[in-house]
């Protein structure tokens, strides 16, 4: 445990309802984007067949991707759909804590992306609660990894976790507080 007194961030308190809201509007606008973005990308591109969008750096491909990043868990749809929910609820709890306006930003990316990907776990083929993750985002032009296909919520997750660790590593919880020493 840690006996570093707690102290404010120096911003002016803000009121947690107005963080409740500014994390849900995050929210929402992540899982609009997401969802009419995979609905694009599934009407209008074909299969496997790259569209290049600019040249040599970044092209759409339809995949429908059944694990996690980097195809990883690739047998284990459900369980990924059970941490989703998991994942949702634990956002939506916490947030009842919230004193921090980039926390509220922070976790709302991570609710945003989280739904995004659930909803295609929960109601896309090949069936319920075992549904594959529409990706059609690629990087060409990484030259240490073979960079995965991806969609606007697994970029949104990604933001999430770097503003996290950024709010950690400055010692600001979810309560606005920050600690000291």
């Amino acid at each position: 445990m840690n006996d570093s007194p707690a102290v404010t961030d120096g911003a002016a308190p803000v009121r947690r309802p107005r963080l409740t809201l500014a994390l849900g509007v995050t929210a929402a606008l992540v899982l609009l984007a997401d969802q009419a973005s995979k609905i694009f990308a599934v009407r209008q591109l074909t299969g496997n067949v790259p569209v290049p969008v600019i040249d040599g750096w970044l092209q759409f491909r339809l995949v429908r991707n059944p694990g996690a990043a980097f195809s990883m868990a690739t047998g284990m749809t459900w369980v990924l759909t059970i941490i989703a929910v998991v994942v949702s609820v634990v956002v939506v709890r916490i947030s009842r804590n919230l004193g921090s306006r980039w926390w509220a930003l922070a976790l709302g990316f991570l609710l945003g992306g989280a739904l995004g990907n659930l909803l295609d776990r929960l109601f896309r083929a090949p069936g319920f609660a075992r549904g594959h993750v529409v990706d059609f985002i690629e990087y060409l032009r990484f030259p240490v990894i073979d960079f995965p296909v991806f969609n606007i919520a697994d970029s949104s997750i990604v933001v999430a976790a770097v503003l996290i660790a950024l709010l950690g590593i400055r010692g600001i919880g979810i309560d606005g507080t920050r600690m000291v020493g």
